[in-house]
């Protein structure tokens, strides 16, 4: 497949790169915030709404699995409308659960149906980004733009613990989802316009973007990848604690840890911009570098914790906007439709890590569920080197 920007068509505005680029990072963290923003305040609302961290573990398993059922629908709509009214779908959508979630949830079972709802924001939220960097964005520049967007995400948590004493602490968690409502709304503007007509999207909709085995081999991947790599912020300060370190000292490891994630995803889409090839068999290589991160938590002592955290932040959760690129990069007829699939994946691995690999912390202990997570990314790894060699076209024979 040609390595070049899809063209606009005549008598369009030529695309705006960076203006893209910025509105695709604020349509996801404006559609990723419900989410983040109730595990950010879990403690204010857990005392009002009476629910424990298992529940709002189940909560947000419940938000990804919903995700993962929404990714594929989302990715049709993005190719039959495009990405600019599905974007602000997302965002609407997303300011609406905001509102009703300060507005509605007196019950945990409420925020979990609410919750559940905003879930469809993201998965329309991230596949117009990832259309709309397409469109707008010429390929050589498209490995930054797609890490750039990623790394919104974990943003979105700094957003989030920003929340608390900001608003939750001294007006009320409620008032804090209301500004984040507010904040969500005020992403709509930077949307970015069609670049393609509708007829040309419902001519290219058919053409690309099926779920091939190549596709498929990457989402089961990203599943086993995502579960594990989730792992690290769900558990990394409770098992932090748990090994006698301090609580203050437990939340900068994550504080780290999100650091870290952010420059490692932009840092992995500037250094994709300079490979013309093999960025799948590229991420197979993050997570095994990924995967010895989480096998070092599993291992007493500070040194080890401190070098566990960084490169399994800084590389084994580092793939994600590298994984959209490469995508989008073998299927530029059909960047949403493709996308869907693989994203399915990285949803479904949210949806059923916390849960598989909390039982396990639970039943076996922290060592030993860091170990299964890093098998886990060692897996998928090898899937995605699996990947790799189906996307290779053989070399012709010299006979």
């Amino acid at each position: 497949m040609a390595d070049t920007a899809l063209a606009s068509p005549p008598g369009s505005a030529p695309p705006r790169p960076v203006r893209a680029g910025a509105g695709a990072t604020a349509v996801t963290i404006a559609c990723v915030l419900p989410v983040f923003l109730v595990g950010g305040l879990a403690v204010q609302m857990s005392q009002d709404l009476r629910f424990t961290p298992t529940g709002l573990g189940l909560a947000v398993s419940v938000y990804f699995g919903i995700s993962a059922l929404a990714s594929v629908p989302s990715g049709a709509l993005v190719e039959r409308f495009g990405p600019a009214p599905v974007a602000r779908a997302g965002i609407l959508l997303s300011a609406g659960a905001l509102l009703a979630v300060a507005g509605l949830a007196r019950s945990y079972p409420l925020l979990v149906v609410l919750l559940g709802l905003s879930a469809a924001a993201n998965a329309l939220g991230q596949l117009a980004s990832n259309a709309a960097l397409a469109e707008h964005v010429p390929a050589r520049r498209q490995g930054l733009s797609f890490g750039v967007k990623q790394a919104a995400i974990p943003v979105s948590t700094l957003l989030a613990g920003a929340a608390v004493p900001a608003i939750a602490l001294t007006v009320g968690w409620r008032w804090a989802f209301v500004a984040a409502a507010g904040a969500a709304l005020a992403a709509l503007p930077a949307v970015p316009a069609a670049a393609r007509p509708a007829t040309a999207r419902r001519t290219t909709r058919t053409t690309g973007g099926r779920a091939t085995l190549p596709l498929l081999v990457v989402g089961a991947a990203a599943t086993l990848a995502a579960a594990a790599a989730n792992a690290l912020g769900t558990f990394v300060v409770d098992s932090s604690v748990a090994r006698g370190l301090a609580p203050g000292l437990a939340g900068l490891t994550l504080t780290l840890g999100s650091a870290v994630c952010v420059a490692a995803r932009v840092g992995a889409g500037w250094l994709a911009d300079r490979r013309a090839e093999g960025h799948v068999a590229l991420i197979a290589g993050m997570l095994v570098v990924g995967a010895v991160g989480l096998g070092l938590l599993a291992v007493a002592g500070p040194v080890p914790l401190v070098a566990g955290v960084v490169l399994g932040f800084g590389l084994g959760w580092a793939w994600p906007g590298l994984m959209n690129f490469a995508v989008v990069k073998l299927h530029p007829q059909a960047p949403a439709a493709a996308t869907s699939i693989t994203q399915t994946g990285v949803y479904a691995g949210g949806c059923l890590g916390p849960l598989g690999l909390g039982a396990a912390a639970g039943h076996l202990g922290y060592p030993a569920m860091w170990l299964i997570g890093a098998l886990s990314m060692l897996l998928a790894a090898t899937l995605m080197l699996t990947a790799s060699r189906l996307l290779t076209p053989p070399r012709p024979s010299l006979h």
